[in-house]
């Protein structure tokens, strides 16, 4: 299987995409000469990585009859600081809000998510630190 993206140059420093039939632009802060139309590249890859965990997390506790009323995902990331300027680590921040909600459940789904279903999970494990942690609110 193969997925393809195309992304074209709008003017400056704007870049539009489209993904599975969604508008997406790129764009540069003002201060490196951009217009500020759209998010920058490199916090997308932490979009994608907790849309991705995110999405399988919630179908296996689904699967597992566990009810979550509220549930995110935080991803913080340390960016280096020469060029060319990357993540060195991220760190997944699952916080689940709910009654009664069994600790040992949400463990086994997120690391299902992380060891076997999370395919952004593993491509970003292969160049970064990924670690991850479970709270409760």
């Amino acid at each position: 299987m193969r997925d393809s993206i195309d992304v074209k140059w709008i003017d400056n420093m704007a870049f539009e995409t489209e993904v599975g039939g969604h508008k997406i632009i790129l764009d540069a802060d003002e201060s490196v000469g951009g217009n500020d139309k759209g998010p920058t590249p490199k916090p997308l890859m932490m979009v994608s990585l907790a849309g991705c965990t995110g999405m399988d997390v919630i179908s296996i506790l689904k699967k597992m009859r566990v009810e979550v009323e509220d549930m995110h995902v935080k991803v913080e990331a340390e960016l280096t600081e020469e060029h060319p300027k990357h993540y060195s680590k991220m760190h997944l921040i699952y916080i689940f809000k709910g009654d009664n909600l069994p600790m040992d459940k949400l463990e086994k789904a997120v690391n299902l998510s992380q060891d076997r279903y999370c395919g952004v999970s593993v491509s970003l494990r292969q160049v970064l630190e990924l670690t991850h942690e479970i709270k409760i609110v």
